[in-house]
C-alpha cells in the first residue's frame, strides 16, 4: 500500500467548495460592472467613471470567474493551487482600498436600498473571503500528499512573458495602491484615486500569479491561469472595441496597453492549448 506522501495530494472540498463560490461572486461583480458599465452609480458598491475603467474591471472580475472554476473542477491541489495566492492577495488588498477609500462607496440612507444592499454585501465578502481562504488553505496543505510538478515545463518564450508581466505588473500595481495621484499619469486612460487603487490591486494579483506560475514551471499545473489570461485579453478588447476614444494608441501608454494585452493573449493561449503529458 503507497504511504500518504507518495501520492498526490487532494483539492479538499472545502477548497474546491470556496473556489467556485467565489467565482460565482466575481461573475456577479463582472455583471455589473461589464454589462452594466454606465449605471455603477446604482447598482455597484461605489461609482465607476469613466465606463472604460468600469468594463476593465468587470473583465478583470471575468477573467477570475475562469481563473477559479477552472481550478475548482481539478482533483488534486497541485493542479489547482496556482489560483488561490492570486485570488487571496486580490481580495486581501481590495479590502484594504475600500477601507481607505469607506467614504466613496454607497452606504448612505441618500442611496436607493438596492445600491446599499449591493454595497453591503461587497463589504461582507471582502471581509469574509480572505479569511476563509487563509484557514481553507492552511488546512489544504495540511492533507497527507505530495504536490509534484507536472513535468511539462514552460516553454521559454512563456516563462519569458511571465517575467516581464511579474515586474511590470508588480511594479505598476505597487505604484498604483501607494501614490496613484502620480501612479495614475502612467496608465492609458484616467483614473481616480479609488479607481486608480482598485486597478492596482488587480494587477499586483496579475503578478503574483505570473510569478507563481514561473516558480511552478509546469504546463498541467498553470493551465487555469492561461484560461484566464485568455479570458481577461479577450475581454479587454471587447472593453477597448466599446470605448475606442478613451485610449490615445499614439501615446507611450496606449503602446505599452496594447501591447500588454495582445502579451496577455499571447501567453494565455500558449498556457492552454499545451497537450497534457500522457
Amino acid at each position: 500500500m503507497a504511504s500518504p506522501d507518495s501520492v498526490r495530494r487532494p483539492l479538499t472540498r472545502g477548497m474546491a467548495a470556496l473556489l467556485w463560490a467565489a467565482g460565482a461572486l466575481v461573475a456577479l461583480a463582472g455583471l455589473q460592472l461589464f454589462v452594466l458599465t454606465e449605471s455603477t452609480e446604482r447598482y455597484f458598491a461605489w461609482t465607476v467613471d469613466p465606463p472604460l475603467t468600469a468594463a476593465f474591471l468587470g473583465a478583470s472580475y471575468w477573467s477570475s470567474a475562469v481563473f477559479e472554476w477552472t481550478a475548482a473542477r481539478r482533483r488534486d491541489w497541485g493542479d489547482a493551487r496556482i489560483a488561490v495566492p492570486g485570488v487571496f492577495v486580490f481580495t486581501a488588498l481590495t479590502l484594504v482600498v475600500t477601507l481607505i477609500h469607506l467614504d466613496r462607496f454607497h452606504l448612505g440612507a441618500e442611496f436607493e436600498t438596492l445600491t446599499r444592499a449591493v454595497t453591503w454585501l461587497w463589504l461582507a465578502i471582502y471581509i469574509t473571503v480572505p479569511v476563509l481562504l487563509a484557514v481553507l488553505w492552511f488546512g489544504q496543505q495540511r492533507k497527507p500528499g505530495t504536490d509534484p510538478a507536472g513535468g511539462d515545463g514552460l516553454s521559454a518564450g512563456v516563462r519569458a512573458l511571465l517575467a516581464l508581466h511579474a515586474l511590470a505588473l508588480g511594479a505598476m500595481g505597487v505604484a498604483l495602491l501607494v501614490a496613484p495621484e502620480s501612479a495614475a499619469s502612467a496608465w492609458p486612460w484616467a483614473l481616480t484615486p479609488l479607481t486608480g487603487r482598485a486597478v492596482g490591486a488587480w494587477l499586483v494579483s496579475l503578478g503574483v500569479v505570473a510569478v507563481h506560475a514561473l516558480s511552478l514551471n509546469s504546463a498541467t499545473a498553470t493551465r487555469p491561469a492561461g484560461w484566464s489570461y485568455v479570458a481577461f485579453g479577450v475581454l479587454q478588447v471587447v472593453a477597448i472595441v466599446r470605448y475606442p476614444d478613451a485610449i490615445s494608441w499614439t501615446t507611450p501608454q496606449g503602446i505599452a496597453y496594447g501591447v500588454f494585452i495582445a502579451s496577455a493573449i499571447v501567453v494565455g493561449a500558449a498556457m492552454s492549448v499545451r497537450p497534457s503529458p500522457s
